[in-house]
């Protein structure tokens, strides 16, 4: 812990794309960083990773691992709002759906539609 608060966090190992069931932690980065300069030092020094680029994971990792006398150290924020994975093409889309439904402009239309439409939606059936 850093500062007391119990949702700042002393990172001390980053995994990227850990496999299931060998994560250190039930912590994900979720990709928003605010960086000392002191990165692009280290980032300079990095060797290309995954598929023959810098990988700024890695270098987070080497902070990660440096006492913060020394000009490392990195801290992380538990993050307890909500969170969407556009990454998988369903979630992109519950995303979508969700969050024009919240918009004054959209929602309310969207929604009636949506009720509108639901049961007469064809059944999904499985691809040959």
């Amino acid at each position: 812990m850093s500062d007391g608060s119990p949702d700042v966090v002393r990172i001390v190992e980053l995994v990227e794309k850990p496999e299931p069931g060998t994560a250190p932690s039930n912590l994900a980065v979720i990709g928003r960083y605010v960086l000392d300069p002191a990165v692009f030092d280290v980032l300079r020094t990095t060797a290309p990773g995954r598929g023959g680029e810098i990988q700024l994971t890695d270098a987070l990792q080497v902070l990660a691992g440096t006492p913060a006398d020394q000009g490392g150290g990195l801290l992380g924020v538990i993050f307890r709002g909500r969170r969407y994975d556009t990454g998988d093409r369903l979630d992109y889309l519950k995303t979508v759906i969700r969050l024009a439904c919240e918009r004054p402009d959209l929602g309310p239309d969207l929604q009636q539609w949506i009720r509108a439409n639901l049961d007469s939606l064809a059944p999904v059936t499985a691809c040959p």
